[in-house]
């Protein structure tokens, strides 16, 4: 941390900016940050950057996860600095007022904290869904839900009585927002499409797709018309929809609902609500100050640059922020989006970089006034795909829906990933599946039992 700017700015040391998190936000923050000024240490548990929104084609076999991945050290590594590092290793604790960030394996000094750790399922105290639920929070979690998708339709396919295979083939998703839509319609696709060609010992009637929503319509977060469009494209998928419905219990492959009703279940699938990673934060004397700094939905609480309340040299950017009462047109927080994260990783490092500007000049003596800009959220739109040509996109002043906005869908997601690789493979994927309704990736492979896995150092 005693490191000076380099040849052509001021000779002062340079600060130490910690990361934790190399996903839209901080990946965001440090591709406009200028590392010749700083040094920066990105913290993530994985040594890639992906990208959620396409989980859920791991999920169904849809694109592999390499497609969606990226390696951390790779892309820091184009910023051309030699300040830039990249630790492995998962947060477990914050101390601010040593101004120490604590992993597993080390500690970490900063001058300046960028938590950007993103979220992870909230489960509304039902705790002990988290092991007997599948998720879509994290390349992990999609693959072990792929896997046992295509292991449960082998095993189907081999079973003559015609009740259990019905049984086994219950599929259930909770939560009707994008994510909760776009895996029940990959999964209504392999029904209608996939099973009478690949799997003809199963009935179609045999399998059955569940989406079950709270509130009184899907994609409670878009337009009335896009709800209404992906009610009718999951209908003519063949899955089961359930509005106004909660559910209260999963227990023995059944789900009971708030109202009494249940449903059988083999697979369930939860994609209902999400919450910040839990970080422990300790301030003076070792106290826990997690109570006073964060808000509703696990979220840290920040004004309007980005700065979490009452911590200094602190910010939190991404969907583990939350910035209330700041913007009019949200003030319970903005939206848990992609574009929100990447707009404040863009402004906070644009900030960072006028404050450090004044300090060179204040070093040089000279009058500086750093430009702060507050954040405004750019609302670029939503979107959300149901299946193959079928899929809603809502603008500001536009609705999109079918076939163009399937193309809208394909091409922006496209230019979201990472890596020509990437691009080209998934443009691919998509062609080939688009033809012929057949892909390459429903491999089912099994990870080897022995030896038994452990981490370095437990």
């Amino acid at each position: 941390m005693q490191n000076m700017i380099d040849s052509g700015y001021a000779s002062i040391r340079r600060k130490r900016v910690v990361v934790i998190g190399g996903g839209f936000a901080g990946l965001n923050f440090v591709k406009h940050l200028d590392a010749r000024r700083f040094d920066v240490v990105v913290i993530d548990r994985n040594n890639y950057h992906c990208f959620p929104p396409l989980f859920y084609q791991v999920a169904s076999a849809g694109l592999d996860p390499a497609s969606i991945c990226f390696p951390l050290r790779r892309e820091l590594r184009k910023r051309g600095s030699r300040n830039i590092q990249f630790h492995m290793g998962e947060v477990k604790n914050i101390d601010c007022s040593h101004r120490i960030v604590r992993t597993k394996t080390e500690e970490v000094g900063y001058d300046i904290l960028i938590i950007c750790a993103g979220t992870t399922n909230n489960f509304f105290n039902m705790p002990q869904l988290e092991k007997s639920v599948y998720t879509l929070k994290s390349t992990s979690q999609a693959l072990r839900c792929r896997n046992d998708i295509l292991d449960i339709l082998e095993q189907a396919s081999l079973e003559q009585d015609m009740e259990r295979q019905k049984k086994m083939l219950n599929f259930v998703v909770i939560g009707g927002g994008p994510t909760g839509v776009e895996i029940a319609g990959a999964i209504g696709e392999m029904k209608r499409y996939v099973l009478p060609r690949e799997y003809p010992s199963i009935p179609q009637e045999n399998m059955t797709i569940t989406i079950v929503e709270g509130n009184t319509r899907l994609l409670g977060t878009m337009s009335e018309k896009s709800s209404e469009v992906a009610y009718r494209d999951l209908k003519s998928l063949m899955v089961d929809i359930e509005l106004g419905a909660t559910m209260h219990d999963y227990t023995d492959n059944v789900v009971t609902l708030a109202d009494g009703r249940k449903i059988d279940c083999s697979h369930l699938i939860w994609t209902a609500g999400v919450i910040g990673e839990n970080i422990a934060v300790t301030g003076t004397g070792g106290k826990d100050i997690s109570e006073e700094l964060i808000g509703r939905g696990g979220r840290w609480k920040v004004d309007g640059l980005c700065r979490v309340k009452g911590v200094d040299g602190v910010y939190a950017i991404g969907d583990i922020s939350i910035m209330e009462d700041v913007d009019e047109n949200f003030p319970n927080g903005h939206p848990q989006l992609a574009q929100v994260a990447i707009q404040e990783g863009k402004l906070v490092a644009r900030n960072l970089m006028e404050l450090e500007k004044a300090e060179e000049c204040a070093a040089r003596k000279e009058n500086y006034t750093p430009r702060l800009k507050e954040f405004k959220y750019n609302d670029k739109g939503s979107m959300a795909t149901i299946g193959r040509n079928r899929a809603v996109v809502d603008m500001k002043n536009m609705h999109l829906s079918g076939f163009m906005a399937w193309l809208a869908w394909m091409f922006v997601h496209l230019m979201s990933l990472l890596g020509m690789r990437n691009k080209i493979t998934a443009l691919i994927n998509w062609i080939w599946a688009y033809f012929n309704y057949s892909t390459s990736l429903r491999l089912l492979i099994h990870p080897c039992r022995y030896p038994l896995r452990r981490r370095w150092m437990d």
